[in-house]
């Protein structure tokens, strides 16, 4: 049996635009959890619940289901979140630049989005704990994102590569 027909039986592989996705999407959820659980335990005043406190009106948004549709919104975030550092960064090797990258979205957050979430106080008025929580969750989402993003990017430059030899 030749070699064409034993490749044959493997399922073709998931496009890299579609790995993002779900890489996006995975870490939007999981650290958003993460972050509820963080927040659960009182070692951040920042909870996922933030995000939809501006277009949510009644007290279902404290509860389970405004922390369950919190996430998922973290989730489609995310997505987006994870784009934007393949399109800029997966170039890059080195979890340096997802460390980077978690910085940056945390700068966003915390200084130029921070108006637009009531239910968060101003950078000065946060605490040690809040600040030290949120940056380490950021700076691992970042991690997450950028070493899942550029490890494919370089396995797929890798198998291109020793396809065309």
């Amino acid at each position: 049996m030749s070699d064409n027909k034993k490749l044959g039986n493997y399922p073709k592989q998931m496009s890299f635009t579609v790995m993002v996705f779900w890489t996006g999407l995975f870490g939007g959820l999981f650290w958003g959890t993460i972050g509820y659980i963080a927040s659960f335990f009182n070692f951040t005043e920042v909870s996922p619940h933030v995000i939809i406190e501006p277009w949510a009106l009644g007290d279902w948004k404290n509860g389970w289901l405004g922390t369950v549709i919190s996430i998922i919104l973290m989730g489609a975030l995310s997505i987006i979140a994870a784009f934007v550092y393949y399109a800029l960064l997966r170039k890059f090797k080195g979890f340096w630049f997802g460390l980077g990258y978690g910085v940056v979205l945390f700068l966003l957050v915390f200084f130029i989005l921070n108006p637009l979430f009531p239910g968060m106080k101003p950078f000065a008025d946060l605490s040690r704990d809040t600040v030290i929580t949120s940056i380490c969750l950021y700076i691992v989402y970042g991690i997450f994102i950028g070493y899942s993003i550029n490890y494919e990017f370089e396995l797929n430059k890798v198998q291109v590569n020793e396809a065309s030899t």
